[in-house]
């Protein structure tokens, strides 16, 4: 991968990512591949093309714009946009990136993911919002994709960052050499770690990598006594039974110390929009439907009775019963 990540989107006002508002710097490129992702355009590090097909009119400008015959015929918007429909504009096997398509279509319905920033000009943008990080001890949160694939880029980010007193949170999954997050640790102030799955062999599965390195990074970080927000993603029928919260449990007692707070996460089915306007068809969850806050709540109370500061969804569900 590059030296240099591209970035998604920076995503400003969210309350469920660290401590008070912040502004999420997403970067493109990530080291695992979860079946149930919920940012799919950020898992290659190239650019790629969202086709939206509520905006797309069928005009056929994209396909005289395309030297590649990599966009499909226009046929009827409305048999388009079906729910059922499996119609996709753009023939992603014969396609160049040229962008030419994007260029020719007027309305906004082909969109490149994926853009080259400065790091100037991303603090920049995050300290619009400086305001609001005063007053609810908020900042930046870089996150994904993974930030530590990207360990030149990423320090430089949270060194300047440091540099004009901005908060900083660290979204990871923990997949990395320790000695690249060694340097990147003394300029965050809160580590946001993912943890995918316990078992090894089953992290591997939903992965495609086992979760050692994921496991002694979060036991070295609570050696380090970091500020830490375990992350649990609660997926149906992989990490919902209350026997694996009770392991997990288990777990978060052999670590040296505990971390400040853990956010059992319910899965939901909000991206399979994005899916769509990637033109994968074959989304494992894509029949699955989002979990309801309050189906989590008895695996909420197997952490509670450990005497763990949990929560339901983060930050933005304090209150969830």
């Amino acid at each position: 991968m590059s030296a240099v990540p591209l970035i998604t989107q920076i995503q400003r006002f969210s309350v469920n990512d660290g401590p008070g508002f912040r502004t999420n710097v997403f970067v493109k490129g990530c080291n695992m591949r979860c079946i149930w992702c919920h940012n799919p355009e950020t898992i290659r590090p190239q650019r790629e093309l969202f086709w939206r097909s509520s905006l797309c009119e069928q005009c056929g400008r994209c396909l005289e714009a395309c030297a590649r015959d990599a966009i499909n015929p226009p046929i009827n918007p409305e048999l388009a946009r079906a729910d059922d429909s499996s119609y996709h504009k753009i023939i992603r096997a014969r396609c160049d990136m040229c962008m030419k398509c994007v260029d020719s279509c007027v309305y906004g319905a082909l969109e490149v993911i994926g853009s080259e920033l400065a790091i100037s000009d991303i603090l920049d943008e995050v300290e619009q919002d400086r305001p609001f990080y005063e007053n609810s001890g908020g900042g930046m949160n870089l996150s994904g994709g993974e930030p530590t694939v990207f360990p030149e880029f990423t320090l430089q980010l949270l060194e300047e960052a440091r540099a004009r007193g901005i908060n900083s949170c660290l979204d990871t999954n923990g997949h990395c050499n320790p000695k690249t997050l060694q340097p990147i640790l003394k300029n965050i102030d809160v580590v946001l770690y993912d943890l995918k799955h316990l078992d090894c062999e089953e992290h591997r599965k939903v992965t495609g990598v086992g979760n050692r390195l994921v496991l002694d990074n979060l036991r070295g970080l609570m050696e380090m006594e970091k500020e830490v927000w375990l992350r649990i993603i609660v997926i149906p029928g992989l990490s919902d039974s209350l026997e694996y919260h009770e392991r997990m449990v288990a777990f978060i007692q052999t670590l040296p110390t505990t971390p400040q707070r853990i956010d059992l996460l319910p899965f939901h089915n909000w991206c399979e929009a994005k899916y769509k306007q990637l033109g994968i068809a074959d989304w494992a969850f894509a029949d699955f439907q989002a979990l309801e806050p309050t189906t989590v709540n008895p695996a909420l109370k197997i952490y509670q009775r450990a005497e763990l500061k949990a929560t339901i969804g983060g930050p933005g569900f304090e209150d969830a019963p």
